[in-house]
């Protein structure tokens, strides 16, 4: 009898206690504390209570986001403001066709115009070079205009390998040393292939010029028609720095790398070539 009554009593309590918790479910996103039976209660007592509570409380479900004005707005809109401007339509504008059709006509001409595998590389297939003393000649020359959309004082004459090299060092560290002055649009050509000795020395042996594997710079154009010569700006001020800093850059993409600090007939340009040591590349 006296356990029938505290379970009554217990029942009653829970469900005076719902309207209260009910009420904050729908002010509150806060998970509800479930009512307990007191400490002294049967064990029983405590599963009922909290499965009334189950029962009673209302499930909390996630509320919907309101729908924002920008995109009333944007569903309301006609289909012709989508192409007016971005001060009224979220959609970029749609490229003309006379651009697109540009651009494609430029990359194809551009990809007319490549040698050696790279659409940065411009220029002309030459072929085979004979060679007119022992050791000169170029097996599969490539005469080259410009690369990384540099153009050359006048089309040089030498293998892939060198024409890669230079497109990197072009890319990498003549651009980018002239940065500030530049851009660079030109390279003076000194010197591409030639089928001579070191230095047109008697007895000495054949050049890298004698085997399409290197190309002399003189000076370097900029954009606004200024010219950086070898020879009057190295040791000078900014134009010295950006030299010095094309020279260091020129070692890596080339074997050979030599400058006014080399000897007296390197004074006036850089001498670049692909030959390959075993110690690694020779700069001086």
């Amino acid at each position: 009898m006296i356990r029938r009554l505290m379970t009554s009593t217990l029942v009653t309590l829970a469900f005076g206690a719902m309207p209260a918790i009910a009420m904050a479910s729908e002010t509150s996103l806060r998970p509800q504390v479930r009512p307990l039976a007191p400490p002294d209660a049967p064990a029983d007592s405590h599963a009922v209570v909290a499965r009334l509570a189950l029962v009673a409380l209302p499930p909390l479900r996630p509320v919907l986001r309101p729908v924002s004005e920008q995109a009333q707005e944007t569903s309301e809109r006609s289909e012709t403001l989508a192409y007016l401007g971005p001060d009224v339509s979220m959609r970029p504008f749609p490229r003309p066709d006379s651009v697109v059709q540009e651009a494609l006509f430029g990359r194809r001409k551009k990809r007319k115009g490549s040698v050696c595998g790279d659409l940065d590389i411009q220029g002309e297939k030459v072929g085979r070079v004979p060679g007119k003393i022992n050791g000169c000649g170029v097996k599969d020359a490539v005469s080259v205009r410009s690369v990384s959309g540099v153009m050359l004082s006048r089309p040089a004459t030498m293998d892939c390998d060198t024409a890669r090299a230079l497109n990197s060092w072009v890319k990498t560290g003549v651009k980018p040393a002239f940065r500030r002055s530049g851009p660079v649009v030109e390279l003076k050509v000194a010197a591409h292939y030639a089928c001579r000795t070191r230095n047109n020395q008697r007895g000495a042996r054949i050049s890298e010029h004698g085997k399409g594997k290197a190309i002399d710079i003189s000076a370097f154009k900029m954009n606004d028609g200024k010219v950086i010569t070898v020879l009057g700006g190295w040791g000078q001020g900014a134009a010295g720095r950006s030299l010095r800093e094309i020279w260091k850059s020129a070692c890596g993409p080339f074997g050979t790398v030599l400058g006014p600090r080399a000897d007296r007939f390197h004074r006036d340009h850089f001498h670049v070539d692909t030959a390959s040591y075993r110690s690694g590349p020779y700069c001086k």
